[in-house]
């Protein structure tokens, strides 16, 4: 394989930029390194609580995790830089074995540089397989909350469950964040976010406002960040467990592929936008040194093994896509099937299909942005879907399904964000003649936290394109998350729905259930639940515009 500037980035990254990341001069790690033995910084100590961003989790390993915090007295500092002195200070941090710290297993310091917004990058090691760890961070007087990891299980180890949820589309003026809140309540072992965790335009919604405008700069992107950071709601999602982030466009910019804007004439300058955000992200994502921007380019695809139980794939179909056919939008576009582009691009692709024939997991999920399936919205003999989609890039989803049927994946699902409703759906191979007894895989849709406001629901949970697209087997426009339940016989897939999000005090509940039994491709339907009393209907064309418009213009 030609070598190019992405493989090299993948390649010799970490080795080479360790120096230059919050995170990596770890001064002790130790069990016996307690918080109060060790001076913060020769740096004049805050009078006030910096810690007003929480603390997060992710990227677990067997031996460890990524813990994650970043300094901030004001956080909505138009400079970004979150209030705070350009002093680099030492952050003292902890691992212990119980919620209370009596036993501490791991200690050390480490340093916060204005550089990077002062934020903190912790990669602990040395942890026992399988298991439940708290953390927590330091700065003089000033003691952080603590939040919950886990370890993953052991390599080749046969766990006996995965309880996972995913969430994606969390735009802060369009509602509250009650859904993070009954996700944490739920304290699942791993949480993937699955796209969008901000947006980037301004504007004011329910009684929140996007501090500042459009987000175009480094400071603007940091800023954005810890605005959504502050939400106490997200905090508490972050602490429950460790989360795999990956991003979509709105970290960036709606809609954009590759190195192209989405619109002309934002295109001057687009990689200097694009180099702000991805390193704003990386500031504010519990992610490891691998994943340290350069420049343009932020390196964040990458696999993790829940022993033999489950493979999660996490893709990035947004920095090496081919740009979308024939513009945006739903079209019927022959070029969409072009064979030479692909969504997620060929080295990615071929990174995939090397894990598929690899595997000897019992499950192999995909966690990705944008919808998988079909969903063509004109039910006469002319085909119309999304040009950012899957359905735009029809060779690249043929290449990956097949390469998972030929690689023999046993149980191939595909997890989803992006379109702001719940969907449940069957995948096939050949989408142009569906035959509805022979589905190769499952995918499953998230909704979103806020975006799109209020949402709505039909008693029979179905969306009008159901009636020609036999591979929607549901579908509802509340919003919620979805949580899951992974074990070697079966993935109960639970779509959680809060019904308001502009008034607080929305309680979580189940409006349908899906099972995926082992070796048995295709989703199964175990609960339908009724849609609350004070939802709303719409008629067939204002679904379809709904979804139109939730996509193509990125509500």
């Amino acid at each position: 394989m030609q070598t190019t500037r992405r493989t090299a980035l993948r390649a010799g990254l970490v080795a080479g930029s360790a120096a230059l990341v919050p995170g990596a001069v770890l001064l002790d790690q130790r069990p016996s390194a307690a918080l109060d033995q060790r001076p913060s910084a020769a740096a004049v100590i805050p009078a006030s609580n910096p810690f007003t961003l929480g603390v997060a989790s992710g990227d677990p390993a067997p031996d460890g995790f990524v813990i994650w915090t970043r300094l901030a007295l004001e956080p909505l500092a138009a400079d970004g830089l979150g209030g705070m002195p350009s002093s680099t200070y030492v952050v003292n941090w902890q691992v212990a074995s119980d919620e209370g710290f009596a036993d501490v297993v791991r200690a050390g310091a480490t340093k916060a540089d204005p550089a990077w917004a002062h934020s903190v990058h912790v990669e602990v090691a040395g942890l026992e397989p399988g298991r439940e760890y708290w953390y927590r961070f330091r700065l003089g007087r000033h003691l952080s909350r603590s939040g919950r990891a886990l370890t993953t299980p052991a390599l080749g180890s046969s766990p006996s469950s995965l309880h996972m949820a995913f969430a994606s589309c969390s735009n802060y003026p369009a509602g509250l964040f009650t859904a993070y809140k009954e996700l944490a309540e739920e304290r699942p072992d791993l949480v993937l976010h699955l796209g969008d965790y901000q947006y980037e335009g301004g504007g004011t919604g329910i009684g929140r406002t996007h501090a500042g405008p459009e987000t175009k700069t480094l400071a603007g992107y940091r800023q954005r960040h810890a605005q959504y950071k502050t939400d106490l709601d997200l905090q508490e999602a972050h602490a429950v467990a460790p989360w795999l982030v990956v991003w979509d466009d709105h970290e960036v910019d709606n809609n954009y592929a590759d190195d192209i804007a989405s619109r002309p004439v934002e295109q001057p300058g687009f990689l200097e936008r694009r180099a702000a955000a991805y390193r704003a992200y990386y500031e504010n994502m519990p992610l490891r040194r691998r994943s340290v921007p350069a420049g343009p380019d932020l390196d964040l695809y990458r696999r993790v093994a829940w022993g033999n139980l489950a493979n999660l794939h996490m893709l990035d179909t947004r920095q090496y896509r081919s740009d979308q056919a024939c513009g945006d939008g739903y079209k019927s576009c022959p070029a969409a099937d072009d064979p030479a582009r692909s969504l997620p691009g060929m080295e990615q692709e071929q990174w995939l299909l090397d894990g598929f024939r690899s595997s000897q997991a019992r499950w192999d999920i995909l966690g990705q942005q944008v919808f998988f399936g079909r969903r063509d919205n004109d039910p006469t003999a002319k085909t119309t879907v999304s040009m950012d989609a899957w359905d735009g890039y029809g060779a690249s989803r043929r290449r990956i399904t097949q390469g998972w049927i030929d690689a023999g994946v046993r149980n191939p699902v595909v997890l989803t964000g992006d379109v702001h409703a719940h969907w449940a759906s069957d995948v096939y191979l050949d989408w142009d003649a569906i035959d509805p007894s022979r589905p190769v895989g499952a995918e499953l849709v998230t909704s979103s936290i806020t975006s799109g406001g209020n949402g709505y629901d039909e008693a029979d949970g179905r969306h009008p394109w159901a009636d020609w697209n036999p591979n929607l087997r549901f579908w509802t426009n509340l919003r919620g998350y979805v949580s899951t339940t992974i074990t070697p016989t079966e993935m109960t897939a639970r779509f959680r729905c809060v019904p308001f999000v502009t008034t607080p005090g929305a309680e979580a509940f189940t409006r349908a259930t899906f099972v995926i039994e082992d070796g048995v491709p295709g989703l199964q339907e175990v609960q339908a639940a009724p849609r609350p009393e004070r939802m709303s209907s719409r008629t067939d064309a204002q679904k379809i515009a709904d979804t139109i418009r939730a996509e193509t213009h990125g509500d």
